[in-house]
């Protein structure tokens, strides 16, 4: 995980000095407050990796795609309950209190990442959306062109 945090340093170093002050600052203490060596968390981790790469393996099936996507916006609606929740027991599984009331770790952790699938789930259907009008007016030109080869020989 050490590796994860240093390479992050370091991208997150080349947009120092054109970026401003305020927005690196805190999000490079963030990465340093979080433990990345808590079991739960590298699970969270995983499980957004491999929702992504689920995602990506299944981009043709589109009720498996949408089915993810409304799973995933309901775990969103579900973060401040979720929070509230964890922010109540996070003894049980944690060594820190991660879960404030303004809820900006799991925003970071949970919502963010499943907004990020859920977008990549919406393009995905937009580019499925352009390739079958694509497939459907070359099939109506074919077809008018056919109306009208056919309308020659009468």
């Amino acid at each position: 995980m050490e590796v994860l945090v240093e390479a992050l340093e370091e991208i997150l170093g080349k947009f120092r000095s054109s970026s401003p002050r305020g927005f690196v600052e805190p999000v490079l203490a963030f990465v340093h407050a979080v433990d990345w060596t808590e079991p739960w968390i590298g699970a969270l981790v995983a499980f957004h990796l491999f929702l992504l790469v689920f995602i990506l393996w299944t981009r043709r099936n589109t009720d498996l795609q949408m089915a993810i996507f409304f799973l995933s916006m309901f775990g969103i609606y579900l973060a401040q309950t979720i929070n509230s929740f964890l922010a109540r027991h996070w003894q049980k599984f944690s060594r820190q209190p991660y879960f404030d009331k303004r809820g900006v770790f799991i925003s970071t952790l949970w919502s963010g990442p499943l907004l990020v699938t859920s977008m990549v789930i919406l393009v995905n259907s937009l580019l499925q959306m352009v390739r079958l009008m694509v497939k459907w007016k070359r099939a109506e030109l074919k077809h008018k062109a056919r109306l009208a080869q056919q309308h020659k020989t009468d």
